[in-house]
């Protein structure tokens, strides 16, 4: 039976990917590691997907992976650029495995698939989408191989792709993110050079980064940064908290639990 051709228009759709039993041997690069309650995290990943469905967005699960540590963090595995997606080159070898389901996840929405391969690394955590500029993080997991052949598959669709330096942290969207109107938001101590974005809004605790954009009006954020809510929150924005605790212990955000099909 064909599949018919995919409208972003016509859903909201959110991939996620249940975490798997060796969840704390995640890897970690910039922070220690630390005891990781399974049992906690599976509750708050429950939560996460209870928000996003709440707020009216069509959550898909990707096929576990139960073997794969960091296949949790969905969002490094596959890029959606509208009607089109992208699957990641990971940069870490044990990551490598995770595209497969995400690839069957997208595929059976009718996307068509576009992918990135070795020598060139990225990872969906580099990857920050506003408008059509796209700013890409050159950093531990993704290398200019892998933005020069992002950026082949992107420019003849219109978009822009800016290359940005990552050294204090894992992925770029652990460093900022944006809120819906497109300003820029990050914690000055993890971002290398905050005058590439514009506007730049910094926030007052590292927690308060990432932002996941659930509508023009609302934004999706940790409950670990209610000072940087709270500045959200004055610019007009309706902020939703969920604790995401055992994940941040292994260097993922809101961001990285999810991926929006937009």
């Amino acid at each position: 039976m064909d599949i018919p051709a995919f409208d972003p228009a016509a859903r909201r759709i959110a991939l996620v990917r249940r975490p798997a039993d060796n969840l704390a041997e995640g890897q970690l690069t910039h922070i220690e590691r630390v005891p990781v309650d399974l049992g906690l995290a599976r509750t708050q990943w429950a939560g996460y997907v209870a928000a996003l469905a709440a707020e009216g967005w069509d959550v898909i699960e990707v096929e576990p992976a139960p073997l794969l540590p960091d296949s949790v963090f969905i969002e490094d595995a596959v890029i959606s650029f509208g009607d089109i997606a992208v699957l990641t080159s990971p940069g870490a070898p044990s990551r490598r495995d995770e595209t497969a389901g995400a690839e069957a996840a997208v595929r059976g929405l009718g996307i068509p698939v576009h992918r990135l391969a070795l020598p060139g690394t990225l990872d969906g955590g580099d990857v920050l989408k506003i408008g059509r500029t796209v700013y890409v993080g050159r950093s531990l997991r993704t290398n200019d191989a892998g933005i020069d052949q992002l950026r082949d598959i992107l420019v003849p669709r219109g978009y822009t792709v800016v290359a940005v330096p990552i050294s204090k942290v894992l992925h770029l969207k652990s460093a900022v993110t944006a809120l819906p109107d497109a300003t820029v938001i990050g914690y000055p101590p993890l971002v290398d050079d905050s005058t590439v974005f514009e506007p730049f809004l910094p926030v007052p605790e590292e927690c308060g980064t990432a932002v996941v954009v659930l509508a023009p009006d609302a934004v999706l954020m940790s409950s670990a940064a209610p000072r940087s809510a709270a500045l959200f929150a004055a610019r007009g924005y309706r902020v939703v908290t969920v604790d995401i605790s055992e994940f941040e212990k292994l260097e993922g955000c809101v961001t990285c639990l999810s991926v929006r099909i937009r």
